[in-house]
C-alpha cells in the first residue's frame, strides 16, 4: 500500500533553475496577481500530464538561450539573451516580449542531462507553435508541425556520455494566408477580437524515464454507464508477442487525484488481456460523473511480460454519457447520463495578459474554471484554442462540461468586412482560399488534437468550425470527426454556414441579445454565442485608447442589469425556440475586448456575482417548454 501511495508523490519533484539569474517580466502591460510568483526557479513546475503519471521525471522549464534570426540561417550561433520557458517569446513572462517577423525564425538552446539510473529517456515538448525542428548535439532529430499538440523524442543515446545540447528552431506563419495554419485568434496586427501572436514553446518541456524493455506510450478509455464497462486500449512501444496489459480500476473514499493518491485507495476491478487489445473491467453499481458530483475512478495500467510488470502508469477516468434526447414534446435536447440538461456557459478564450497562451501558474489556470462554476455555469466553450492537459484535468475534477473548438485556419471576413457587419451565413462566401494542402494539414492537426484530449471525460462536444472561418467540406469534416471519436456530439459549424445533415447540433450566433437565427427540428438547436456586454474598467485595461465591446456600460449595476435581462430572454428562447444550450461571451476581457465577467488581469469581477448566479440558475432550471 505504501508503494501505491508514494508512486505518484515523487512525480512532483522537478529540477531547479540556477539561484542566480538575469530575468524580469518584459513590457509595461497589466498582469495577473500570479505573475509576481513566477521566476526561473518555479516556471510551471507541476507534473504536466495528469492522465498518465510516472514517478521518474524532470522538468526542463526555466531559462534557455534564445535568438531571433533570418529564416535562412542554418543554425543558431550567438544568443540574443535568455527566455523563460514555457512562456512564448511575445509574452511578458518570457522576459523577452519580442515579435518574430514573417521572414524570421526563433531559436532555443539548452543543455540537458538525465540521472544515471534512468533506462530510456524521452524528451517531451507539450506544445510549440507552429513548426519545430529539434536538434540534438547539432543533428536534426525530429520535426513537428502543429501548435496545440505534444511530441517527444528518444534522447537516450545522446545522453549516454554526459549532457547533450538541445536546439530548437521554430517557424510560425501566424495568419499568413499562404499557410492558413490552425492559429485561433492570433494575428500579426491585433485589433478588435484578434490578439497578439504566440510563437514558440508555450507549454512545459520535460523528460521522463521509461523502461528499455518496452513501455506504455499512450492509452484510451471507453466507458459505458449502462453496462458499467471501463475499457482501456493501450499503445505500447517495444511490446513483444505475448505481452499483456493489466488494468486496475481504483476507488478512493473521495474523488481521485493522480498526483496525490490517498492511502484509502483500493481496487474495485482488475482485468488483463493482450497488449494490442482492449482490456475491459466491469463496475457493479458505478458512480457516475456529473456537474454536481464529478466522481473520478483511478486507473493503474501495467505492461506485463511473462507475468512481470515492466512498466506502469497512473491515471483516472469517469463514468458519464453525453447524448441527445427528445423532451416531452419531441424536441431534441442535450442529455448527461440520459437526463436532459440545459448546457450553459461562457466563451472561454484562455488568454493571459502576462503569458498570452500560457497561464502564469497552475492555480491561475484553475481560477477561471473555479470562478465559472461559482457563477453558476455548467459548461465552458473552449474557443479556438486547445489547453494543456492540466486544464482538462481541472474540468474533470471540478465538474465542468467542455465544448472543444478546433482552432480556425483562416477568417473569411477581412477587417473592413467585419466593420461593415457582414455575417457568415451566406452560402458560397469564400474570401480565403482553402487549398488541398491546407485541408490536409487541418485534418492532420484536428486528428492529433482529438487523439490527445479524448481521454478527458469533461469534453462533451467537438466543434470543427467557427463562424465560417476557414470552413470547408463541412459535412465531410463532421462525419470524419464523428467517426474518429463517436462518444461525443459534433457541433459542425458554430455560427457558420449551415450545411444540412452535418453533425448533431445546429448553432446560431447573435449579438448582443440572445436570439436564434436558424432552426431545424432534426437537429439539437443551440445558441453558440451571444452577449458581449462591455465594461472598460480603468486601471485594468490592455490599452487605454482602444477598448471594444458589442455594447458598453460604465458601472457594475448597469452591466449586471443587462446580463440578467438577457438571461430572462434566454429562458423564453429555451422554451419557445427549442434552444438546448447557450454560450455567453465571455469569461474575461482579452486585450482590447472588454466584454468579460472578469477584467483581463483577473483582479475584478465586473458584475454582481449573486445576481449572475441566480439568473444562471433560473436559465438552467427553467422548464424546457412554455406553460
Amino acid at each position: 500500500m505504501k508503494k501505491l501511495c508514494s508512486f505518484l508523490a515523487v512525480a512532483l519533484a522537478s529540477c531547479s533553475a540556477p539561484a542566480v539569474y538575469d530575468w524580469a517580466p518584459a513590457g509595461d502591460k497589466i498582469s495577473t496577481p500570479w505573475a509576481a510568483e513566477v521566476n526561473p526557479e518555479n516556471a510551471r513546475p507541476e507534473y504536466p500530464r495528469p492522465q498518465m503519471v510516472r514517478k521518474d521525471w524532470k522538468n526542463l522549464n526555466g531559462l534557455w538561450d534564445y535568438a531571433i534570426t533570418p529564416a535562412s540561417l542554418p543554425m543558431m550561433k550567438e544568443a540574443d539573451g535568455q527566455i523563460l520557458v514555457p512562456f512564448c517569446v511575445e509574452s511578458s513572462l518570457s522576459g523577452v516580449g519580442r515579435r518574430v517577423g514573417k521572414d524570421e525564425v526563433l531559436w532555443y538552446r539548452t543543455t540537458i542531462a538525465s540521472p544515471e539510473s534512468w533506462e530510456k529517456t524521452l524528451l517531451h515538448f507539450d506544445a510549440v507553435d507552429w513548426a519545430a525542428d529539434v536538434y540534438v548535439n547539432g543533428e536534426l532529430a525530429l520535426s513537428h508541425t502543429g501548435g496545440f499538440t505534444a511530441f517527444s523524442l528518444d534522447v537516450t543515446e545522446a545522453l549516454k556520455n554526459g549532457p547533450a545540447e538541445i536546439t530548437v528552431r521554430v517557424f510560425d506563419p501566424t495568419d499568413d494566408p499562404a499557410w492558413s495554419i490552425p492559429r485561433g485568434k492570433q494575428v500579426c496586427n491585433p485589433n478588435g477580437i484578434w490578439y497578439t501572436p504566440v510563437t514558440g514553446i508555450w507549454q512545459t518541456v520535460w523528460m521522463e524515464n521509461v523502461p528499455e524493455a518496452g513501455y506504455i506510450a499512450d492509452y484510451n478509455v471507453r466507458t459505458d454507464i449502462s453496462t458499467g464497462e471501463i475499457a482501456v486500449s493501450a499503445i505500447c512501444e517495444g511490446a513483444a508477442e505475448g505481452d499483456e496489459i493489466a488494468v486496475e480500476v481504483l476507488r478512493p473514499k473521495i474523488g481521485y487525484n493522480p498526483e496525490k493518491p490517498s492511502c484509502s485507495i483500493f481496487a474495485v476491478a482488475k482485468a488483463q488481456g493482450p497488449a494490442d487489445g482492449e482490456v475491459i473491467n466491469r463496475i457493479a453499481e458505478p458512480k457516475l460523473w456529473s456537474v454536481d458530483s464529478p466522481y473520478l475512478y483511478g486507473l493503474k495500467i501495467s505492461l506485463l511480460r511473462d507475468g512481470k510488470v515492466i512498466d506502469s502508469v497512473q491515471g483516472y477516468t469517469a463514468m458519464r454519457k453525453i447524448s441527445e434526447k427528445a423532451d416531452e414534446a419531441g424536441v431534441k435536447r442535450l442529455a448527461l447520463n440520459d437526463e436532459i440538461l440545459f448546457q450553459f456557459g461562457p466563451l472561454d478564450q484562455g488568454w493571459w495578459p502576462d503569458g498570452l497562451y500560457t497561464a502564469p501558474t497552475a492555480e491561475a489556470m484553475a481560477f477561471d474554471i473555479e470562478k465559472t462554476k461559482e457563477l453558476g455555469f455548467n459548461m465552458i466553450r473552449k474557443h479556438i484554442k486547445v489547453e494543456p492537459s492540466r486544464w482538462f484535468y481541472d474540468c474533470d475534477r471540478l465538474g465542468m462540461l467542455v465544448w472543444q473548438d478546433m482552432p480556425n485556419v483562416g477568417c473569411h471576413r477581412t477587417v473592413d468586412e467585419w466593420a461593415q457587419g457582414k455575417d457568415c451565413y451566406g452560402a458560397g462566401i469564400d474570401y480565403w482560399a482553402i487549398t488541398d494542402a491546407i485541408k490536409a494539414n487541418y485534418y492532420k492537426e484536428w486528428t492529433e488534437i482529438i487523439n490527445q484530449v479524448k481521454k478527458f471525460q469533461c469534453i462533451v462536444v467537438w466543434v470543427p468550425f467557427n463562424e465560417a472561418w476557414g470552413q470547408f467540406d463541412t459535412k465531410a469534416v463532421a462525419d470524419y470527426t464523428k467517426a474518429l471519436e463517436p462518444t461525443r456530439l459534433v457541433n459542425a459549424a458554430s455560427g457558420g454556414n449551415w450545411i444540412e445533415g452535418a453533425g448533431d447540433l445546429l448553432d446560431s450566433h447573435y449579438y448582443p441579445h440572445p436570439q436564434m437565427r436558424i432552426l431545424d427540428d432534426r437537429m439539437v438547436n443551440v445558441l453558440g454565442e451571444y452577449g458581449g456586454i462591455g465594461y472598460p474598467l480603468e486601471g485594468h485595461l490592455w490599452e487605454i485608447e482602444r477598448n471594444w465591446g458589442y455594447i458598453q456600460f460604465e458601472d457594475t449595476e448597469a452591466v449586471t442589469d443587462m446580463y440578467v435581462s438577457y438571461a430572462e430572454q434566454l429562458i423564453g428562447i429555451k422554451q419557445n425556440s427549442k434552444c438546448a444550450a447557450a454560450v455567453y461571451t465571455q469569461t474575461t476581457d482579452v486585450e482590447i475586448e472588454v466584454n468579460g465577467f472578469y477584467t483581463y488581469d483577473r483582479k475584478v469581477l465586473k458584475m454582481n456575482p449573486e445576481r449572475v448566479r441566480e439568473a444562471n440558475r433560473r436559465v438552467i432550471e427553467a422548464s424546457n417548454l412554455a406553460k
